[in-house]
Order: C-alpha cells, then structure tokens, then sequence
C-alpha cells in the first residue's frame, strides 16, 4: 500500500515492514549522515512506527543515492552493518548539525532514551545505490538478453515479471528468505520454453481470475444454459464458466501476439467436435425413444462429465494446462456446434427465436 512516499507491507492488519522510496533523477548521488532525506525518513518513522518497540516492523530506506563511505548510513546496510558505529555517529550529527531543514528531526531522536535509539537502529535497513526506475525494465532485458525467444520478446519479459512478483510476494510474507540463482534460471528457462513450437504460455493463471464476476458476468450465456439443462452440479458449473472465461481470454492473446494460428484453434476444435459426436451417439443410442426428462439430463450430464474428464486433445504437444481444452468444449457448446441434452438442437432454436 503506498502511504505518500512510503509503502508499508501488512500481514493481517499489522504492518511487517515499512519502506520510505527516496528516487532522485538529478543531482548528487551521494547520501550523507547531514542529509535531509535521512532525518526526514527517520522523523517519519520516529512519528508513525514506534521507535521504541523492538517487536515493531522492519524499516527500510531504499534511496538511487550511494551512501557514503563510513558514514553511519553506509553502517547500516545489510551486508555491512555496524549498529554500534551507526548509533555513535548519529548522536553526533544530531547534537552537532546547524541545519534548520533537520532541527525538528534531530531533537525528537535525542529526546528517545539511550536504549530507544538502540533499539529504534536495529529495525533500520538501508538500500542505498538502487537502480533508477525507468532503468529497470532495460535493465532486465539486458541480462536476460540470452533467453529473449526473437519476436516474442516483450511477452517473454511480462511472464519472467509475473513470476517475479510472486517470488517477491512470498519474501514479503515471510515465506521464503530469498530466490536462489539456480531456482530463477530454472524458473526463466520454464517460462523460455513455453515460447517454443511445441509449447504455449499461459498468461491466465486460475488465482488470477474474479470467480464471483466471471460467473455473474456469463449468467445469460448459451453454454451455461446446456449446462442447466442438463442440471449440472453448481461449483461445477462455476468451474466451466471458469474454464471458457480462461481459454476465451487466452485465445485472444495468443492470436494478437501471434503466438498460434487460427488453423491450428480450428483443427482443437474439430477433433473436440469428432470426439463429441461419437459420444453423443452412443448417448442417443442408449436412451432410446421413451426416456423421460430426468433420464435425459442424467445422460447429458454423464456425457459432459466424462468428455471434461478426458484431456488427450491438446493444442501444443508440451502445452498440459487442461483447463483449455475444457474451456474449448465450452466455447463450442456456447456456439451451438456441441450440446449436452440430447434436445439441445431444438432447445437452442427455440432459445434464439425467444431472444431478441
């Protein structure tokens, strides 16, 4: 959550770590002990994270400036930090300085006990030297210059920063302690082979969906309709709406990226077809002319349950995620090519006639 130029990360309520971002795009890069970005960060956190509570979050100064060298900022970096040498030279700086700009922030430090100073620097981190924003995304494209798939480049990238933010999602969390390098060219070179010819990215993950808003965005739909004809177990239903909502919004991207061609969707759903018909006939067969309404729904509901089961059809040999060709039963069902109820034919034109 961005509080003005902070950002404080929660776990149920309760703040875990609070960052104050310090991006200069001009002028010195060099941080100093005297310098008004460090008492200001400091009074923020004198203010707003109770300086004397060693039990209270984690708080991190992450600045494009370089600290410099022995001063108590440069102390307290992770990788080489001396809080006792820290503590000192900012005692002095804050009983020393003449500087109206930090007058305000310096007293309020001296007035916190001995022991609240103590305690108040070792929550401090500081991120000194950070790239500059704008320079990341070139950044990162430069090192990963070797897995760049040609022509796919820019959606390569968008994948190796999705997975990223969910690597930095669970550090935050406290889940994991960091990312080893080994894990992040195995986790790169996952997200490289999806961009081959045997394989396909998947852009949609199911945590990513709004399952509530899809389904009620779809209420009305031709595929959902079969489904209820065919009285379909709810969370089940929910999960089809699911599974057309994804392959629907995975189609589109793969064709704007040009990942796929539509002959290949065609020749999915042609063989979807073909399976569907035969099925559908040994369905019809085994109802026979007099079966009530319950039976039929029984065996539609059979038939849709045991073509969802099967996951042999698939797009690209490499490319697994079943949720796609289940998505594409759907996607045909909605176009009327496919049905369920062994009425669904005539159900459908009547549907349309009712429809404006």
């Amino acid at each position: 959550m961005e509080l003005y130029d902070d950002v404080s990360w929660e776990e149920h309520g309760t703040p875990t770590e609070l960052l104050q971002l310090k991006h200069h795009r001009k002028g010195s890069r060099l941080l100093t002990d005297r310098s008004p970005d460090v008492w200001d960060t400091l009074k923020v956190w004198m203010d707003t994270a109770a300086p004397e509570d060693s039990a209270g979050p984690t708080l991190v100064l992450v600045t494009t400036q370089t600290a410099k060298s022995g001063s108590a900022i440069a102390a307290l970096r992770p990788q080489s930090r001396d809080q006792a040498w820290a503590l000192e030279v900012l005692e002095s700086v804050a009983l020393d300085s003449q500087s109206d700009a930090t007058g305000r922030a310096r007293q309020q430090f001296l007035a916190l006990g001995s022991l609240d100073r103590q305690t108040f620097l070792s929550k401090i981190r500081v991120v000194d030297d950070s790239d500059h924003i704008q320079d990341i995304p070139a950044a990162v494209r430069c090192a990963l210059s070797w897995a760049l798939p040609p022509g796919h480049e820019d959606a390569f990238l968008a994948q190796v920063w999705h997975w990223w933010d969910g690597q930095a999602l669970a550090m935050l969390r406290r889940l994991q302690d960091g990312v080893e390098v080994g894990a992040a060219k195995a986790a790169i070179a996952r997200i490289r082979d999806r961009f081959t010819q045997a394989d396909l990215p998947t852009y949609l993950e199911l945590a990513d969906v709004d399952t509530s808003a899809v389904t009620a965005e779809h209420t009305d739909a031709l595929f959902v309709q079969q489904m209820q004809w065919v009285a379909y177990p709810p969370r089940n239903l929910q999960g089809a709406v699911v599974d057309f909502y994804r392959a629907t919004t995975q189609t589109i991207r793969w064709l704007d990226e040009c990942l796929i061609g539509p002959e290949e969707l065609n020749r999915v759903q042609e063989e979807l077809v073909d399976e569907w018909d035969r099925a559908f006939e040994w369905m019809a067969l085994g109802l026979g002319p007099n079966a009530d309404e319950a039976t039929k729904q029984a065996a539609g509901r059979e038939l849709l349950r045991d073509l969802t089961e099967r996951a042999a059809r698939t797009v690209r040999p490499r490319y697994t995620d079943a949720y796609f060709t289940r998505g594409q039963r759907h996607i045909l069902a909605d176009s009327g090519q496919v049905g369920w109820h062994i009425d669904y034919a005539d159900r459908i034109q009547t549907l349309r006639r009712e429809r404006p």
